[in-house]
């Protein structure tokens, strides 16, 4: 992704680092399986095999693990494509580049989040930006399922903001320019 607010994108990398870890995070549903389809959001339910869910199952997909349920409700606010038609309902495309300025435009919302998390970021409040998203993110250190990394997150979104921060910051930058 280009563009936009390097804390936003920052945290966009973060949260990716803790959901989706791997080679080709777009593509990968929750469990690992890797998907070829992206012209909307998969929509394959894994079961979860461990923690406080277990037994039940995940649409989580994608970069961010967006659940289709969640895909439905804020593709049609924040995609900027119109979607395809199919019978009686609309297909938003969930290529990367709509995976990111989906959730770029979503965490911007601030009457979503109750708050400006840019704002919050720029302030040096990460762990009160994680444990906001928590519950949208389980694995951000905060909700009911963390990983091997949550503990490290506030390290990692460091590290991605000083990078974002560089190339944010080089004179003629593609991502000074804001996400349409």
């Amino acid at each position: 992704m280009q563009g936009g607010d390097p804390y936003i994108r920052a945290l966009m990398r973060t949260i990716s680092a803790s959901e989706a870890n791997g080679n080709r995070p777009y593509s990968l549903l929750y469990g690992g399986q890797q998907v070829k389809d992206l012209s909307r959001h998969p929509e394959i339910c894994v079961t979860i095999v461990t923690g406080p869910n277990k037994g039940n199952c995940s649409t989580a997909a994608g970069r961010y693990q967006i659940i289709n349920n969640t895909w439905f409700e804020i593709a049609p606010r924040y995609h900027p494509n119109p979607p395809m038609q199919l019978m009686f309902w609309a297909a938003y495309s969930f290529e990367p580049q709509y995976q990111d300025v989906v959730v770029y435009r979503w965490l911007n919302d601030t009457k979503v989040w109750g708050t400006d998390i840019s704002q919050l970021l720029q302030k040096g409040k990460i762990d009160d930006v994680l444990r906001r998203l928590s519950p949208t993110w389980t694995s951000l250190g905060y909700g009911i399922e963390t990983n091997s990394i949550s503990s490290s997150l506030p390290k990692i979104y460091q590290k991605m903001l000083a990078e974002e921060l560089k190339t944010a910051n080089q004179p003629g930058a593609a991502n000074a320019a804001p996400i349409p």
